[in-house]
């Protein structure tokens, strides 16, 4: 095995929009895994819209990345290397961690989570049966209290989280599934792969002109994904006793200047709408519960899920990571080592 491995720091802190600039790769010395420990050789690692806010020295739920540290992600990699007093792992073992952005990884065993290849490929387990997709369904059926019979609403619903939050609404027995997306590719997508009712390029006018046009009854839920106008044009739709789950705002993710918040907020109190914020970690206890159902509708072909994947490891990350920013993803974005 080779004695030094690439990872990718934070260079600098980005203003508006991160370039490449904002991130250095390092050679550095392959650790040893301690007393508890593992060492992993990274297989495949995650992008995800919530890093961009994590390079922002602000407190948030999150501690920020540090300038002139590896930055963190999601990551599944193969153990090479046990240290002593380690149960239940081994080497040649598939593990799910939070060390990506990195060639190899060394840390603490009880920080890990063994899974299966033969069951979903590994990448399933940073998509369609990782964080997005208990996200999805935890937002969905948990902060939103779907019911049969809701009409929904996802933006971004080309995403990892947004185009499972559609398929579960439909499965559940929505009356009708609407996204948003930023391409006739995705629009198409949505509709002819994803089974949606009605979808539509927000590039292509108003939100809320198509929205309404997409819903002509209003909507009962909202799932959102991008915030601003979308959320705007949401308020708009909402039904009486409308919920919304806020699970991400990706248009002011890059806002060089405090963003302006929806004009129609009085609506809330008018229709008695429920907004309500939704972090993934707050759902472990409907992990099981998740992976049983998700995973059988993906067995049997009700639930489809699309990756990109970019080829080249930690060299590419930090352009898989920008290229995700501009929505050149369908569905989970993920960079192969």
């Amino acid at each position: 095995m080779t004695s030094t491995a690439l990872e990718v720091r934070l260079a600098s802190r980005p203003t508006g929009w991160p370039t490449e600039d904002n991130f250095e790769i390092v050679e550095v010395d392959i650790p040893t895994p301690a007393d508890g420990q593992i060492l992993v050789r990274n297989v495949v690692m995650s992008v995800d819209p919530y890093m961009r806010g994590r390079m922002n020295d602000v407190k948030s739920y999150v501690p920020p990345f540090q300038v002139g540290q590896p930055l963190e992600g999601g990551a599944v990699g193969e153990i090479v290397a046990v240290g002593s007093n380690v149960e239940g792992l081994a080497v040649g073992d598939n593990v799910l961690h939070g060390l990506g952005w990195r060639e190899y990884a060394v840390l603490d065993a009880k920080h890990s989570v063994k899974v299966d290849p033969t069951i979903a490929p590994l990448s399933a387990y940073l998509g369609v049966l990782g964080m997005p997709g208990l996200t999805a369904y935890a937002g969905l059926l948990a902060t939103a209290e779907f019911k049969p019979g809701d009409a929904v609403f996802v933006s971004g619903a080309a995403g990892a989280v947004g185009q499972l939050v559609g398929q579960i609404a439909r499965l559940k027995g929505a009356s009708r599934v609407i996204g948003s997306a930023g391409s006739p590719e995705k629009v198409k997508y949505l509709t002819e792969e994803l089974g949606f009712d009605a979808a539509f390029n927000y590039k292509d006018g108003p939100v809320a002109e198509q929205l309404a046009a997409a819903a002509p009854n209003g909507i009962d839920v909202y799932f959102d994904n991008v915030g601003g106008e979308h959320l705007e044009a949401a308020i708009d739709s909402l039904n009486i006793n409308g919920r919304i789950t806020m699970c991400g705002a990706i248009s002011q993710y890059n806002a060089d200047k405090k963003p302006t918040g929806p004009s129609n907020m009085i609506q809330i109190l008018a229709k008695r709408l429920t907004l309500r914020g939704m972090l993934v970690g707050d759902h472990k206890a409907l992990q099981q519960q998740f992976v049983q159902e998700v995973g059988a509708w993906i067995a049997s072909g009700e639930l489809k899920y699309s990756e990109t994947t970019i080829e080249g490891g930690a060299r590419q990350a930090p352009a898989a990571f920008l290229g995700l920013l501009r929505g050149e993803n369908t569905g989970k974005m993920l960079v192969q080592f």
